[in-house]
């Protein structure tokens, strides 16, 4: 198969050869949510199909954007995960995400692909890293059957897949109904723990209205 290009001595169109085919930004997205193994892309994006994620994933590979792994656990598993220079689209593909929450729902969108950890993803470029400096603390999501976890330090707030390897701050569960409506700012975190099925797990009232002052989407 022969190698596709714009074949421009441009930036732009230099970042499209390797980023433009479709679903592999959407790869992208998943990497920035931390190592993946080929069976859970093959499960979030189950469209692409084994020939074409194999495919995706060599390209990425070989132009420096994401890297083979090894996950260590109980029994050791291959994976791939974003390189230095791959880490370097968060804020681009971020900004895209930002942009992307303004839009009006297509009625061609499945509802049941919604997850709350893309929603995350998407809200960390709108926080103003000058309100969390000097914050350091972990935050744990139970929504519905996702797990993810919330990281702040230096300034920064980066969600990762899966439960949070160090002791948490404040870890929540509650459906995902309740989850988009305290993200969006429809209801304050003291009356969803009055009226909606959400559990604080640990941390306090403050913690959790803390969490949701810094992930808040402003229209």
């Amino acid at each position: 198969m022969s190698k596709k290009t714009y074949g421009q001595m441009c930036p732009i169109a230099r970042a499209l050869d390797v980023l433009g085919d479709r679903w592999t930004l959407l790869l992208v997205r998943e990497f920035l949510l931390g190592p993946k193994r080929f069976k859970e892309l093959l499960a979030v994006l189950p469209a692409m199909g084994t020939n074409r994620l194999s495919e995706r994933l060599d390209m990425l590979v070989e132009n420096g954007v994401v890297q083979r792994t090894t996950l260590q656990g109980p029994t050791s598993a291959a994976a791939y995960e974003l390189t230095a220079h791959g880490e370097q689209l968060r804020k681009p593909v971020l900004a895209l995400a930002l942009w992307g929450m303004g839009l009006p729902l297509d009625e061609g969108i499945d509802p049941a692909t919604m997850r709350a950890e893309l929603i995350t993803l998407g809200l960390t470029a709108a926080v103003d890293s000058t309100s969390v400096v000097g914050l350091r603390e972990q935050y744990e999501f139970h929504v519905g059957s996702e797990v993810f976890h919330v990281q702040v330090s230096k300034g920064a707030v980066v969600p990762r897949s899966g439960s949070s390897p160090a002791p948490v701050d404040v870890k929540i569960h509650c459906d995902v109904a309740t989850f988009l409506d305290l993200a969006m700012g429809k209801i304050s975190p003291s009356r969803a723990l009055r009226e909606r099925p959400l559990h604080l797990l640990q941390g306090d009232r403050v913690g959790l209205g803390r969490v949701f002052k810094i992930l808040q989407y402003h229209q």
